[in-house]
């Protein structure tokens, strides 16, 4: 990410961590945490975006479609599967 880019902001990601991690007992959640899990949810949403990218591109499109998005996440968090 560029300098001076925000991204997604480390209370949405704490949150994210905080919900899931209520349900198991757990209440508390480091910095360190939460900065890794932001840094690897940027890197996988821009992924996705160029992999979108690139289907809109195939079809002969400048407009990037919802299709396009689900296509390409679906695809990323099959390969994270494997």
């Amino acid at each position: 990410m560029a300098r001076g880019e925000r991204g997604i902001p480390l209370a949405a990601v704490e949150r994210i961590i905080k919900k899931v991690g209520e349900k198991h007992g757990i209440t508390r959640v480091s910095d360190k945490a939460v900065r890794l899990l932001k840094q690897y949810l940027e890197e996988i949403a821009q992924e996705i975006a160029g992999e979108a990218v690139a289907l809109a591109t195939h079809a002969k499109r400048t407009t990037i479609k919802r299709e396009d998005i689900k296509l390409a996440a679906k695809a990323k968090v099959k390969a994270l599967q494997a």
